[in-house]
């Protein structure tokens, strides 16, 4: 199944979300509660733009290959470079169907099986971040939970149970403290100094992933904190109006930190094209979130899998046009820009 039929088949099962057969950010345009962009809503648009905005050097003149998109990030083995990424409050934001209990089980379960991990949403319900560690559990660690910035206190609690389940990293997404569901509730959540961060992360024998890097600064504030990578994200949107697509940064903040850290991106990337771009642009690695949701109300684990299989094919074919033959040889040299 094609990401556009999977689309199609989750329209009517979702609400606020269409499922648009390509999930940029137009059919949802500021809408939150739903899966939309904050303020004007341009700037999940932007992000999915301005992946096209980066033309690829095509060369076949090379030898016979068959193409491997296989790589190792932070010590774990992936299939390919994309990762499912963390989703909170699945029933507010897309509909019935599932919550965040049963979504965080089929994404877990399909990553697995397709050779990739899925991150875990958390919320202001206990029982998301209890029943997701037991789930990486199960699957021998094969899962990245993801913590909200909370106080220290409710953090070194959830730390608990991320330790009890040896996943293969544990992440916290410190732009979430702009999201406006999150304002005013119990457990607080808010900013973290880079001295806070930095006892966190000491908290951990788990490698330590910060979410929500926008500028080389506040890249160089996560590897002084000791973060084993970053993610450069604004969140889809969701958090601030106005701020740069991720693609736009990436570069600059691969500049800045990629002798120090592991760096993933997200925001927009819809294809194995753009994951391609997004290696070229100096990535390690991406996330994906959105279209999984869509993905998993369509179809279940196999409509998971089936994304996963697309964007492995595409970007499976986009190195064999490059002449690519490992993710090792994706460079900036491939990109006409």
């Amino acid at each position: 199944m094609t990401y556009a039929e999977l689309a199609g088949m989750a329209r009517g099962k979702m609400g606020p979300c269409k499922a648009c057969p390509t999930c940029d950010g137009r059919g949802c345009r500021s809408t939150i509660p739903g899966p939309g962009a904050k303020g004007s809503g341009d700037v999940a648009i932007r992000n999915h733009d301005a992946w096209q905005g980066y033309r690829l050097d095509m060369d076949t003149l090379h030898p016979s290959f068959d193409p491997s998109c296989a790589t190792k990030v932070l010590g774990f083995d992936l299939s390919l470079p994309v990762m499912v990424g963390p989703v909170g409050d699945v029933r507010r934001h897309y509909g019935d169907l599932m919550d965040d209990l049963s979504y965080n089980d089929c994404v877990l379960k399909a990553a697995a099986d397709g050779g990739t991990v899925a991150f875990t949403g958390d919320g202001l319900n206990a029982d998301v971040m209890r029943n997701a560690t037991s789930l990486i559990s199960q699957l021998d660690g094969r899962g990245i939970p993801t913590i909200k910035p909370w106080s220290l206190d409710v953090v070194s609690e959830k730390l608990e149970l991320v330790h009890e389940a040896h996943p293969v990293a544990v992440a916290m997404d410190i732009d979430a403290a702009g999201l406006p569901f999150l304002k005013g509730q119990e457990p607080p959540a808010g900013p973290k100094s880079v001295h806070e961060l930095a006892s966190i992360i000491d908290d951990c024998d788990e490698p330590f992933i910060v979410k929500g890097i926008m500028t080389p600064t506040a890249a160089e504030k996560a590897v002084d904190a000791g973060a084993d990578a970053i993610v450069v994200s604004n969140h889809g949107g969701r958090v601030l109006d106005g701020v740069p697509s991720t693609a736009e940064m990436l570069p600059s903040i691969v500049d800045a930190v990629a002798d120090d850290v592991t760096i993933f991106v997200d925001g927009g990337i819809r294809s194995g094209i753009d994951v391609f771009r997004a290696l070229a642009l100096g990535a390690d690695a991406c996330l994906i979130a959105r279209p999984f949701v869509v993905a998993t109300y369509g179809a279940g684990e196999e409509g998971v899998r089936s994304y996963l299989s697309q964007l492995e094919g595409e970007l499976l074919d986009t190195m064999l046009m490059c002449g690519t033959a490992d993710i090792a040889e994706i460079c900036e040299d491939k990109l006409f820009w």
